[in-house]
């Protein structure tokens, strides 16, 4: 038993060592390494942070594009869903509220038209991107708000809109931040 008890006490030590000083050190280490230095990859206008290229922002102006909606309320520091089902009751009636949003502010825009993220919450609840489609069923509200020519707009989403890793994994996709961004730049 003695020599049991003493090689799960050296084993114990290091694993202690391995996962508790040298993974934290390797992984700080490749987030200095990587865009942003390990502290998020900043947006900056005019010399003054926006935003962050990886975190989700709440946009409900109708003269902006909307982003994926948030369970923790855009709250990087609470990252997390709802966890409610598809059968909850609380869950259902958010997601026909946001479809009612969305077809109220979009005219035109068919129920079957809106994708699933711009009305469901995703696991983090900071996803920054919406599908082309989801900016596509906005582009008509926007250019009415704003008046400009829908061509502008779509030209707009089509330069920001962000092909699969290597053409093959994952949808595409666009920052919002990015997008509104640009969106203001225009004339």
């Amino acid at each position: 038993m003695k020599k049991y008890l003493i090689q799960s006490i050296r084993l114990t030590l290091v694993l202690l060592v391995l996962l508790c000083v040298f993974y934290p050190l390797s992984i700080a280490i490749a987030g200095k390494l990587g865009k942003g230095q390990g502290g998020g990859e900043k947006i900056t206008r005019n010399g003054k942070v926006v935003g962050y290229a990886l975190l989700g922002q709440s946009f409900t102006k109708p003269e902006y594009f909307w982003g994926r909606p948030s369970a923790v309320g855009y709250n990087a520091a609470g990252s997390g869903g709802s966890n409610k089902g598809p059968s909850n009751p609380d869950y259902l009636k958010a997601v026909q509220s946001r479809i009612d949003t969305l077809i109220k502010y979009n005219p035109g825009v068919s129920k079957d038209a809106i994708p699933a993220e711009m009305v469901t919450a995703s696991g983090s609840g900071l996803d920054p991107d919406i599908s082309e489609q989801g900016a596509i069923i906005q582009i008509k509200r926007i250019a009415a708000y704003r008046k400009i020519d829908e061509r502008k707009i779509a030209e707009l989403v089509v330069k920001h809109t962000e092909q699969p890793f290597l053409g093959l994994f994952g949808p595409k996709k666009i920052n919002v931040l990015e997008l509104n961004l640009a969106l203001d730049q225009l004339k």
